[in-house]
């Protein structure tokens, strides 16, 4: 995360500060697409080696549990907050992003069902190559999404959501892992 939230200025998120861990996340995504890139260039040259392997099974990790739990993060606990707390007109613009990046997550989530099995032959050492279109799309989808999240919606909920819906979603989080309250 280049910039804290407002109100959050831990250097680590935690539940208890689910904006700026919603935040981490978006960066923990673009490491994971910036790998995708790297094992793009490297599999040509080195094949499906243990550091490709190690790679895929990594961005495989995080796209089939940390992306899932964090779009039901934001679809099942930060969106509906965030309508709750708006009124008249406000909630109608609001209705409009939140619909647009549960569109999004929708689409990135078929983007990445269509790019897994190609990563899960290079970690199991059968295969030594990627659909660099599929990585492209998956990559430029997610930089897009975060910039809109990034830049429109978290700092929207920093502003609208109070001290309660704030710990009631990290508590939502934290059941979602199966984390128990600290």
């Amino acid at each position: 995360m280049n910039s804290p939230l407002p109100g959050h200025s831990a250097p680590r998120a935690s539940f208890d500060a689910p904006l700026a861990m919603l935040a981490q996340c978006h960066d923990r995504a673009g490491a994971q697409v910036s790998t995708l890139r790297r094992l793009l260039e490297h599999l040509p040259a080195h094949g499906a080696d243990t550091q490709a392997r190690d790679a895929a099974t990594a961005v495989m990790r995080y796209f089939d549990i940390a992306a899932r739990d964090h779009h039901a993060d934001e679809e099942h606990d930060l969106f509906p907050a965030l309508l709750e707390a708006m009124a008249g007109s406000d909630a109608v613009c609001l209705r409009q992003l939140t619909d647009t990046l549960r569109g999004e997550h929708r689409q990135l989530e078929a983007l990445w069902h269509a790019l897994r099995p190609q990563l899960s032959a290079i970690a199991a050492g059968s295969a030594a190559g990627l659909d660099e279109r599929a990585v492209d799309a998956l990559i430029r989808g997610y930089q897009s999404h975060i910039e809109r999240e990034d830049g429109e919606l978290l700092p929207l909920a920093a502003r609208l959501l109070d001290a309660t819906a704030l710990a009631h979603m990290g508590q939502a989080m934290r059941t979602r892992r199966g984390i128990q309250a600290e």
